[in-house]
This record gives C-alpha cells, sequence and structure tokens, in this order.
C-alpha cells in the first residue's frame, strides 16, 4: 500500500514503486561545519541514503552548502517558523525542505515557499507531532490523539496545496507506538503522498530500537510507509545500521549479511554469546548477500540453520562448521572466526 504519488529527493525517490529508503539526522552543531561534514560522511558509508540537518538560522545554511559539497546523497533543511532560512536553503542546493506551511506566518510567506521550491524541484516534509498540534486541533480531540495528528498534517498540506504545491512527504510522529501506527493508517486511506514513518522520542539505543521497529515494523508490513528514519538518543550511525536491519528483517531489503543466533541453552558447551557477538562484527565489512548462522549445539544446530549459506555450531571447545546444513569439518575455538571467514570468501 505504499503511496501513489512519487516525490524525488535529489538522486533519491521516495513513494510510488521507489524502495524504502532510510534517513537520519545530524545532531552536531549547526555551526560547527567541521564536526557536521565529518558526522554526515560516515552516515553515508553507514548506507545513510537521504541525510537531514537542522538549520536554525540564516547564517547556519552555509552548512547546507559545506553538506552538498562533501556528500553524494540527497540533504534535507530542518526549518522551523523562520519562511527566509527555507528560501535561503532552497537557493544553497539542498533536496528537500522539512517545515510547517501553518508556522511560518502568513500565505503571502507559505507561497514564497512553495514557488521557490515549486521553481527548484524541491519537495517539502510537513512534520507534526505530539508536541506540535495547533491549539484547535487539541481542544477538538482533547489530546494528540491518532486523528488529531493525520488532521494535523493533512491541514498543513492544505496549505501548501492551496498555491498549487503537492510536491509534499508527510510525517505524524508521536512518541507512543499504538498512537504512531494508527495516526499512519488513517493517513495511508486519506492521502496518496508519501509517508515518513518514525515513532519521535523513543529514547537510548535499546529501548528506542524496540519502540521503533514495533511501530515502524508493524506499518511497513501491512505496506504503509515509504522512507524511515529510526530516532534514537544515540551516535546516528546506530539509526542507521538498526534501519537497515529493520528492513531486512521484514523483507523490504536483501543486501548485506543476514545473521542469526540461537538464544543457547543447557546443551552449549562454549561461550556462544561470546562469540556471536565476535562473528558479527567480523561481519561487518561482507557485503555479500548470505544467511550466516552461529548456533550453540552440534546436535540440533546444523538442521535447525539448515537454510543459512554457511553456520558453526559450537561444541566442547570445538565447532562445526556447516553450509545448508551439511557438516564441513571440526575446527577448534580458536579458529573458529578465521574458518568462518575462509568459507564465507569463497561463497
Amino acid at each position: 500500500m505504499n503511496s501513489k504519488l512519487k516525490v524525488k529527493v535529489g538522486s533519491v525517490y521516495i513513494g510510488g514503486d521507489a524502495p524504502v529508503s532510510i534517513q537520519s539526522m545530524l545532531n552536531t552543531p549547526a555551526e560547527d561545519i567541521e564536526a557536521s561534514v565529518s558526522q554526515a560522511k560516515r552516515l553515508e558509508q553507514a548506507g545513510c541514503e537521504i541525510i537531514r540537518a537542522a538549520v536554525p538560522t540564516v547564517k547556519d545554511v552555509k552548512l547546507i552548502y559545506a553538506l552538498k559539497e562533501a556528500l553524494t546523497v540527497p540533504v534535507v533543511a530542518d526549518i522551523h517558523f523562520d519562511y527566509k532560512i527555507a528560501l535561503e536553503c532552497v537557493a544553497a542546493g539542498v533536496d528537500k525542505i522539512r517545515i510547517n506551511p501553518g508556522n511560518i506566518g502568513s500565505d503571502d510567506r507559505v507561497k514564497a515557499v512553495a514557488d521557490a521550491c515549486k521553481n527548484a524541484g524541491v519537495p517539502i516534509r510537513i512534520g507534526v507531532n505530539s508536541g506540535s498540534l495547533e491549539k484547535s486541533i487539541l481542544e477538538k480531540y482533547g489530546h494528540p490523539t491518532a486523528e488529531a495528528l493525520c488532521e494535523s498534517a493533512l491541514y498543513h498540506a492544505s496549505l501548501l496545496e492551496k498555491f498549487d504545491f503537492n510536491n509534499i512527504v508527510l510525517s505524524m510522529k508521536s512518541s507512543t507506538v499504538a498512537t504512531t501506527v494508527k495516526a499512519y493508517e488513517l493517513a495511508s486511506v486519506k492521502t496518496d503522498y508519501p509517508l515518513h514513518l518514525g515513532v519521535t522520542e523513543t529514547g537510548t539505543e535499546y529501548g528506542g530500537i524496540i519502540k521503533s521497529s514495533a511501530g515502524i515494523g508493524s506499518l511497513l508490513l501491512h505496506g504503509i510507509g515509504d522512507t524511515i528514519r529510526i530516532s534514537l538518543t544515540a551516535d546516528p550511525v546506530r539509526e542507521v545500521v538498526a534501519a537497515k536491519e529493520l528492513l531486512r528483517s521484514v523483507g523490504l531489503r536483501n543486501d548485506g549479511v543476514e545473521f542469526v543466533s540461537c538464544p543457547t541453552c543447557g546443551r552449549t558447551k562454549i561461550d556462544l554469546i561470546s562469540l556471536a557477538n565476535k562473528v558479527q562484527e567480523s561481519l561487518a565489512g561482507v557485503n555479500k548477500h548470505i544467511k550466516v548462522a552461529v548456533m550453540g549445539c552440534v546436535v540440533n544446530g546444523p538442521g535447525e540453520a539448515k537454510e543459512a549459506d554457511i553456520g558453526i555450531a559450537g561444541g566442547d571447545g570445538c565447532a562445526l562448521i556447516f553450509k545448508k546444513g551439511e557438516i564441513l569439518r571440526k575446527v577448534p575455538e580458536d579458529m573458529i572466526i578465521e574458518e568462518l571467514l575462509k568459507e564465507i570468501e569463497k561463497l
């Protein structure tokens, strides 16, 4: 149920038949251009496909120039209230604007932004969340409900549509997973605009990934959503890593290594937790589309993970290396990772 409309953000398409794209946002100070560019490059290397940066003041537009020069992926300017910043960012060659039209003032200001973006082919993302709802909408619903979030997003879109602008992406995020999911479900039947998925204010990495996966994953499995950001109070690169894994988990990506490991049990005779972590770390630079399994039991491991392209099953001070469930050989504990990587090279 991907959106029917498609927008172009630099070299990346969002919506229609385009694959779901991965976004993240810089958390470095906008005025620290060197740190911001450095972080953006790390995000690009990690697989981030659209990078957003806050632009708090007009003088910070110089960051957009620097990012556009340093990156090959599209750049989004995150702007609040000041329409002049949006105009300057468009002039700087930004690929998308994130701004809520209802917050920038009179119709002439909204029209100025709409016209500048239309002439430059720059889409606008409207991003509403529980803390940004209009007073009238809050009074109507009593609190930030899913219906309130959806209505707010569509209201902001109507302010742009009035000036014949429909190059729009919508997001409506709550810190409550159920509210977020329902808001996007409502939007998916009320509009054809592409939807940017995310759960906001999810917390630190562990809890944030769980909440984001529950919300974003649920929507994606029902065909809703066109681009995602997993928001974490963490290094933004961790957002990208989590997003890639989520897309693989719901069957929307088949790039890179799919890693599986068993939860261990009383039959385990090897330090599988440590081994699994070391194997996963060693696979970070492998770009082959393969499934790698780390199992704790030589009795059941090869059979349980027979769909894996390659895997290991721990024994007592040793491990079996197996391929598609067939045992290849036994290796000592201190040679497991080295021998596993040799077999992966052959695939």
